[in-house]
């Protein structure tokens, strides 16, 4: 080795190299932990490998953006490892000596499996002969690129020509590189990647679907104007029909429905399941209340609301009183004594109770069998939907002014999941055939009468018609949030 290539050996550095790790945090559990070689950086915790990935390359791009630009001085941080290119005795075989060359670079290694990944600072040769290098920043070539080997070093071999970039695609359409307008063709790229990426979703979001087929829409019309190409006017179309199927397909989904050409309506129990779980309690309700008359049969309502699933609940003397019942007292007593409710106290104490002291009470009927099912199939998470979509129907203020009475609040419940998305009795506006109401609630056509004109004068109802077979009309506006809509 000459003098000078002794003395700039003396002034070259070793080259930086840092590792971060995935690794699990414990047996049993999904959770991961990040570990930095670097000193400063505190371990993390992720709750899967997913998030630990993402948060792994995140922690590299942050050092890669802090870190200085390669050093044209400093020598391969792979030789520091002993890695297969610099000594051939460790991997595979090399017949000749191993000669850095070409500029100091940043390069990034992981393994296949993305368990770790590695900064090192070293020569292009080397980065190139790293299996899953990739090179993120470089610096000019310094006079000799191994101080080892100076003098006369024989230049590197030109590095291959880079590949073209893959074509921009959107709908398996290529999109022409010379486009114009760039912005148009700058949308046609972001929409394909937004779709591809939307295609690796875990679960489905029809809003976004929605969005994106309408951009989709508009960017190939002005595709189809630019280019004079009537197939792109054809995409065009089936895109606004996917953004409008995707679109109303969310509305059923979530419940907020246009009606009439208006804006969506916010429903308090959102998806079809929960409506028709509505439906099964006011009929399971209607078949096993052992107490005639409507104010029996909106309390065992209420009660079942609060004690599905398990059979057991807490009350406290409000929900009672809240009912507009007439003898809250003497039905609680009688539901006691024929054995289909069971207290812990007296009936006083349970009306006298309050949140911070509530009463737990029992439905013998309503608690699992042996095989662990009861008479409803949702769970315990829709219980409490359903049990304050009911509260708020028959707590509703009008209502109350109104001082209706307990048929009057158990018919509101009942229209609510008797109309059309629109607020229109029956399916297709039909009307409901009095043998239905007749079942759910405990009137005779006489009553019926009654409590349907409570109901209009509360502005719950319009345009009501009672005949002998149907009753007909419209729920009001301000009804249609609480709507369990029917379906054909």
């Amino acid at each position: 080795m000459t003098q000078a290539a002794v003395s700039e050996l003396d002034e070259r550095v070793p080259g930086r190299r840092w590792t971060v790790r995935l690794d699990a945090a414990g047996r049993g559990s999904t959770a991961v932990r990040i570990s930095c070689s670097r000193p400063a950086c505190a371990e993390q915790r992720l709750p899967s490998a997913a998030a630990g990935r993402a948060a792994a390359v995140a922690h590299i791009k942050t050092h890669l953006r802090a870190t200085p630009a390669p050093r044209a001085t400093a020598y391969c941080a792979c030789r520091l490892a002993g890695c297969h290119t610099h000594l051939p005795g460790a991997g595979r075989p090399r017949t000749e000596p191993w000669r850095c060359g070409g500029p100091v670079v940043l390069a990034v290694v992981t393994d296949r499996e993305s368990r770790w990944w590695q900064v090192m600072e070293c020569c292009t040769r080397c980065a190139a002969a790293t299996p899953g290098a990739k090179t993120v920043a470089t610096t000019e070539e310094p006079e000799s690129s191994d101080p080892q080997v100076a003098g006369p070093v024989p230049a590197p071999r030109a590095a291959p020509a880079r590949r073209r970039p893959p074509q921009a695609k959107i709908a398996q359409r290529i999109i022409p590189h010379d486009l114009r307008p760039v912005v148009l063709r700058d949308e046609l790229i972001d929409l394909g990647n937004l779709f591809r990426d939307y295609q690796q979703r875990d679960q489905p979001d029809l809003e976004l679907l929605a969005d994106l087929q309408e951009r989709k829409a508009r960017a190939f019309t002005a595709w189809a104007d630019a280019t004079s190409d009537g197939p792109l006017r054809w995409e065009a179309r089936r895109a606004e029909q996917a953004a409008a199927t995707a679109r109303l397909q969310h509305q059923q989904r979530t419940g907020n429905i246009a009606v009439d050409g208006g804006p969506a309506v916010a429903r308090l129990l959102t998806v079809p399941a929960q409506w028709e779980h509505a439906r099964s309690v006011l009929a399971h309700v209607a078949d096993h209340t052992p107490l005639p008359g409507p104010e029996a049969r909106l309390l065992v309502l209420m009660l079942t609301l609060r004690t599905a699933n398990t059979g057991t609940g807490n009350l406290v003397g409000q929900d009672l009183t809240t009912l507009g019942l007439t003898g809250p007292e003497e039905l609680v007593e009688k539901l006691s004594s024929c054995g289909w409710l069971g207290l812990p106290g007296t009936v006083d104490e349970l009306l006298a109770s309050r949140p911070e002291n509530a009463t737990p009470v029992t439905v013998p009927s309503l608690a699992p069998g042996d095989d662990g099912t009861g008479p409803f199939t949702f769970g315990k998470k829709m219980r409490p939907k359903l049990s304050g979509w009911a509260q708020k129907v028959i707590s509703d203020k009008k209502l109350r002014k109104a001082k209706a009475t307990a048929g009057t609040r158990l018919l509101a419940l009942t229209l609510t999941t008797q109309a059309d998305a629109s607020g229109r009795l029956g399916l297709g506006g039909q009307g409901i055939a009095l043998t239905t109401l007749a079942a759910w609630v405990p009137a005779d056509p006489g009553e019926l009468q009654h409590l349907v004109d409570q109901l209009t004068q509360a502005g719950w109802l319009t345009d009501a018609a009672l005949t002998d077979t149907h009753l007909t009309g419209q729920l009001t506006e301000r009804v249609l949030p609480l709507i369990c809509p029917l379906r054909a």
